[in-house]
């Protein structure tokens, strides 16, 4: 019997699409001939995956999971809304949001924690529901937010089950005070973070490049409104405390009441606590950001199909 290596594994990972533990059977039961491990796997419909992997996924799920003191978030795309609503995809992404808090954030991670009931890992699981459902499907990412005390608490809009949605938020409060008033007071933030969407937590979290861009645009914008030089540079501090209402958490307004900043919120929550809540963290995930989906033309594919 030949030595199957891992080498000969990941080469026909690579060359069929399938599973890590598939393609190791496969090669077991051809002796180690990579080119009958593929045929092996076709055979079985092992290797349907491979077809797909071109395919852009830029739908899906994005996925929340919170267990007290720390909570998960993940995207798991695939080509077509309808697979979103399909029972069998909604509870991969489920069991993964659950399996995410285990990551620690590292998707890598994440792929080999062992997915439960299958015998397989979570690529593996992933690799097969490509091979069953027939779509492309991504795990795109994962992230963890964690405090020492306190709750982590969620968010989904859009929800289209349980803990699945198109928009998923996590809000971290550092505190002693009560799990039932950080718990409410944290989704309360979590909703304004999925509509307001800030890119820093805090004045001194944001990007100091995206700041000294904000400055520069300012100044010039300034200066090209015919604003005295002796002006400018106070002209340009006040566009600057606008510019972080805009895009700083706890200085933008509440999308609730419409005249409170988030970290006044924090700090009346607090004094009705009677103990500090400090807000240490946030994440939001949309579904599909940042991929650059295809633009077709729905009448050309038919044709083409057509025409094959």
């Amino acid at each position: 019997m030949a030595n199957i290596t891992s080498e000969m594994v990941k080469e026909l990972r690579e060359m069929s699409g399938a599973g890590m533990m598939d393609c190791k059977k496969a090669l077991t039961e051809v002796d180690g001939n990579i080119e009958a491990a593929v045929d092996w796997l076709r055979l079985k419909g092992l290797s349907k995956a491979a077809k797909k992997s071109g395919r852009v996924a830029a739908e899906g799920l994005v996925g929340v999971s919170c267990s007290g003191t720390v909570g998960a978030l993940v995207e798991v795309n695939a080509e077509t809304d309808f697979v979103a609503r399909n029972g069998d995809f909604q509870n991969f992404v489920t069991e993964v949001s659950k399996l995410g808090i285990k990551s620690e954030g590292d998707l890598q991670k994440l792929s080999t924690l062992d997915y439960p009931g299958t015998g397989r890992n979570v690529s593996d699981e992933l690799t097969h529901m490509i091979a069953t459902i027939g779509e492309n499907m991504t795990l795109r990412r994962v992230g963890v937010l964690s405090v020492n005390k306190g709750v982590v608490a969620s968010y989904i809009h859009n929800a289209a089950a349980p803990g699945l949605g198109k928009i998923g938020v996590l809000v971290a409060l550092e505190s002693d005070a009560s799990e039932d008033k950080l718990t409410q007071l944290a989704k309360q933030i979590a909703m304004h973070v999925a509509a307001a969407s800030p890119s820093a937590l805090n004045i001194d979290s944001v990007d100091p490049s995206e700041l000294e861009r904000e400055r520069t645009v300012q100044k010039e914008k300034a200066l090209s409104e015919g604003k005295p030089a002796e002006f400018v540079d106070k002209m340009v501090e006040g566009r600057i405390r606008k510019f972080y209402e805009e895009i700083v958490l706890e200085e933008q307004v509440f999308v609730i009441d419409g005249k409170t900043k988030i970290k006044e919120v924090v700090q009346a929550a607090s004094k009705d606590a009677g103990g500090d809540i400090k807000l240490t963290g946030y994440l939001k995930f949309t579904l599909g950001e940042g991929i650059e989906k295809d633009e077709t033309d729905f009448a050309a594919e038919v044709a083409a199909q057509l025409n094959k």
